[in-house]
């Protein structure tokens, strides 16, 4: 299996290892770092352990590569198909930033750090880019664009994997569309993924046409096709 088949569960036992809260055979992110969670396949011995992981309250999303069928105990909260998109080589980013004319020197780009999270978190409730909580910052680093003061764009790292980055909570607020934002931030975070060696992904729901022609213009192609699941047991 490849580890992008499945990637939370290898950013669990790899890069991300520190992060990880572990039951037997499954893991998760610690609650306000993300929502989530994985083990090595879907057994009913891995539900299982999950289940012993996941506070009263508490919700795990899985990427699964079937359509989910956990055991009765848990309860499917939300199922949404994602497309999982790969950047082919570091040659090819580096020529899709240059022919798309990214502009890495023309923005003023900002490191986001805990100060900047209450805003963070009210542009992701604005634009849903996916979950993203009080700590999630910590999983690698997170630029944003501000104008007039205000975060007006911002695009981080959030899985990560020997070899690979995941390029997460791409997103800008409505105000500030048509600027090239989001590809500008995409850009940089390319270059310094490449840089380390390693290739960067991402993940986006079929539907979004748009922010698809926009990753693949920029280097990315179609890999393959998950379920994301969020579960409460």
């Amino acid at each position: 299996m490849h580890p992008l088949d499945n990637p939370i569960w290898q950013a669990l036992i790899t890069t991300h290892a520190p992060f990880a809260e572990t039951r037997n055979s499954a893991r998760k992110f610690p609650r306000a770092v993300s929502v989530l969670a994985g083990f090595s396949q879907p057994t009913p011995e891995n539900y299982g352990s999950l289940a012993a992981l996941l506070c009263p309250d508490e919700r795990g999303g899985l990427f699964l590569q079937e359509a989910p069928n956990p055991p009765a105990s848990f309860t499917i909260v939300s199922a949404v198909p994602l497309l999982q998109m790969r950047c082919e080589n570091r040659n090819s980013a580096a020529h899709a930033v240059r022919s798309n004319g990214i502009r890495p020197n023309k923005r003023e780009f900002i490191s986001l750090t805990r100060s900047d999270v209450p805003e963070m978190l009210a542009l992701t409730k604005l634009t849903k880019p996916g979950p993203f909580g009080l700590r999630t910052l910590e999983m690698g680093d997170y630029l944003g664009i501000r104008s007039a003061g205000a975060l007006a764009a911002m695009a981080g790292e959030r899985l990560r994997l020997p070899g690979y980055t995941e390029i997460s909570a791409v997103c800008t607020h409505p105000d500030h569309l048509g600027h090239g934002y989001a590809s500008d931030l995409m850009g940089v975070l390319m270059g310094r993924i490449c840089s380390r060696g390693e290739l960067p992904f991402l993940h986006v729901r079929p539907q979004n046409t748009r922010a698809i022609q926009v990753y693949e213009r920029l280097g990315f192609a179609k890999r393959a096709s998950f379920h994301y699941v969020v579960l409460r047991h």
